[in-house]
C-alpha cells in the first residue's frame, strides 16, 4: 500500500491513505470538468462524464470505512470510544465545508458577473442571490419553486450546481455514523445489493444515471439511491478488501475512467435498455473493481506518485470550485436550455481551451491558499 500525507492526513492521528485513489480522483474531477465545458454543445468528447461522480461516491464509501470504522471501538485499557459522534461530524465539516462556502461565494461573484438574469433573460434581486448563496454556504437545498432559484433551472444549488454531489455525501456521511457502521458485513452487503436493484431500476427508467440535481419528478430519491448504492459498496469494500499485486494500476485504472466517460452515448431504438445499463454496470461493476484495483498498485514509481499527489491535492477543491465558471461560459455563448449547435465552437474554441486551465488553476489556488491552511487551523482548534 503506498501512502500519502497531504490534503487527506491534515489530522496528526489520521491513518495513512491510499494515493493512487487520489489521483484517480483527480482523474474523475478533470473528467466532469471537460463533461460540463461540452454540457451546452450538442456533442460532447465526454457524453457520460456525469458517471465520474458516482466514481467519487464508490471512493467516499472506501475510504470513510478504511479511515473511521476500527475508531469507534474503544482505545485499549479503557471504556472510551477513541471516535464520537462529534469528533466523526467535526472532521467531516473541517474535510469538506471550507470548499462548500467558497463554492457558494464565488457562485454568486459569478452570477453577478454575468448580469444577474435567469436562463430566461429575467432580471434576480441582489436579495436572492445572497439568500441562494447563505442556502449553498449553509448546504440547503432549493426545493422546486423557491424564489431563490436565481437560474430557474430548478437546481437543488443554483449557484454551483454540483453542490448537490456533496449534499449528498453528506447525508452518506450522517447514514454512516448513525447506522451503516454498525451493521454487520452481511446486512451491509444486503443493503447494498437493494440499492444496487433500485440504481440499476432508475438507470433503465430514465436511460441514464445523470440524476439528483434537482428535487424535481422525485430527484431526491433518485440522488439518494445514486448516493447510497457506491457508499455502501465502498464500505463492504473497505471491510472485505485483500489487495491485490498490480503494477502500473494507475495508468490502468486512468485510462479506464476516461474510456468510461468519453463512451458516446447509446441512444437509439433501445436507448433507455442500453444506456441505462451501460450506466448501470459501470457503477455496478466497473467502479468498485477500479477501486480494487487502484488500492492494489505495486511498487508506484517516483513520476507516478507525484502524478496522484498533484491530482490528488487538486481533485476536490477543482469539483468544488469549477461550476461557476461554466456558468460564465454558457452565458457567454448564449446557451439558455437548447443545446448549440458544435459548429459554434470554432467561434469560441480559445475560450473553450482555456476555461479547463483557469478550473484547474483556481482550484491549485484554493487548495494552496484557502482549504488547505484552514482545514489546517480549524483542525488545531476545533478537536
Amino acid at each position: 500500500m503506498t501512502t500519502h500525507l497531504a490534503y487527506g492526513n491534515t489530522f496528526s492521528d489520521s491513518k495513512p491513505h491510499y494515493m493512487i485513489l487520489d489521483g484517480l480522483r483527480g482523474v474523475a474531477a478533470l473528467l466532469v470538468v471537460l463533461y460540463h465545458v461540452f454540457e451546452c454543445f450538442d456533442w460532447s468528447p465526454a457524453p457520460h462524464g456525469y458517471l465520474a461522480v458516482d466514481f467519487f461516491f464508490v471512493l467516499s464509501g472506501f475510504v470513510i470505512g478504511y479511515a473511521y470504522d476500527d475508531r469507534w471501538k474503544p482505545a485499549a485499557g479503557t471504556n472510551r470510544p477513541r471516535l464520537t459522534l462529534g469528533g466523526f461530524f467535526r472532521r467531516r465539516l473541517i474535510r469538506l465545508h471550507p470548499m462548500v462556502v467558497a463554492g457558494a461565494v464565488i457562485g454568486a461573484v459569478c452570477f453577478l458577473l454575468q448580469g444577474s438574469v435567469r436562463w430566461d433573460g429575467s432580471h434576480v434581486r441582489i436579495i436572492l442571490v445572497m439568500v441562494a448563496m447563505l442556502y449553498g454556504m449553509f448546504m440547503v437545498p432549493l426545493w422546486p419553486g423557491a424564489r431563490a432559484d436565481v437560474r430557474g433551472n430548478g437546481e437543488m444549488f443554483p449557484l454551483n450546481g454540483p453542490n448537490w454531489s456533496l449534499f449528498f455525501e453528506y447525508i452518506g456521511n450522517i447514514f454512516y455514523a448513525l447506522l451503516l457502521r454498525r451493521l454487520p458485513t452481511r446486512w451491509l452487503a444486503a443493503v447494498a445489493a437493494v440499492m444496487g436493484c433500485l440504481l440499476t431500476h432508475i438507470a433503465l427508467r430514465d436511460g441514464y444515471l445523470g440524476v439528483g440535481w434537482s428535487m424535481v419528478d422525485g430527484g431526491f430519491w433518485s440522488g439518494s439511491v445514486r448516493m447510497l448504492f457506491p457508499y455502501t459498496i465502498g464500505m463492504l469494500l473497505a471491510r472485505e478488501f485483500r489487495p491485490g499485486k498490480v503494477r502500473h494500476a494507475f495508468w490502468l485504472c486512468s485510462l479506464v475512467i476516461v474510456g468510461v466517460g468519453c463512451l458516446p452515448l447509446l441512444w437509439g431504438e433501445m436507448s433507455p435498455l442500453i444506456n441505462g445499463l451501460y450506466d448501470a454496470i459501470c457503477v455496478v461493476f466497473v467502479f468498485p473493481l477500479l477501486v480494487w484495483v487502484g488500492a492494489s498498485e505495486l511498487n508506484m514509481d517516483t513520476n507516478t506518485t507525484r502524478v496522484s499527489a498533484f491530482l490528488g491535492n487538486l481533485s476536490y477543491p477543482l469539483y468544488a470550485v469549477h461550476y461557476p465558471l461554466m456558468y460564465l461560459f454558457y452565458a457567454y455563448i448564449g446557451f439558455h436550455g437548447d443545446l448549440v449547435p458544435i459548429s459554434k465552437l470554432a467561434d469560441v474554441w480559445p475560450v473553450a481551451i482555456a476555461l479547463p486551465i483557469v478550473c484547474i488553476l483556481l482550484g491549485w489556488l484554493c487548495f494552496h491558499y484557502y482549504d488547505l491552511p484552514l482545514r489546517r487551523w480549524l483542525s488545531k482548534h476545533w478537536q
